[in-house]
């Protein structure tokens, strides 16, 4: 199962965490975990490359996490709440293979 956690501070979202697999189907037709990374590579880089903020990214196999600071968040705030939006309504659409939490930091 794939794993989100959105993390908030005052209202705004301050980073996600995105873990595991979804095991919907075998590795390269796994179109749950397909929609999954790419919305949030996209997130990550529309932060990063087009906004231009400094947030922390680490990415690893199944995994991938990204943590601004307080003053950045307001900035990337549509784009992040547009990830919650689209990752939340995949989870309702295949509860079975992914959830999302939302913590208040």
């Amino acid at each position: 199962m794939i794993s989100v956690k959105f993390t908030e501070k005052n209202g705004l979202i301050t980073g996600f965490e995105i873990s595991g697999h979804s095991d919907y189907s075998e590795h390269g037709s796994d179109i749950v975990c397909a929609a999954v990374s790419s919305a949030a590579y996209m997130a990550a880089n529309t932060v990063t490359e087009v906004l231009r903020i400094k947030a922390g990214v680490t990415v690893n196999d199944g995994f991938l996490n990204l943590n601004l600071s307080p003053q950045d968040a307001e900035a990337a705030g549509v784009t992040l709440e547009g990830l919650r939006l689209h990752l939340t309504a995949l989870s309702q659409e295949y509860p079975k293979f992914i959830k999302v939490k939302n913590s208040e930091v």
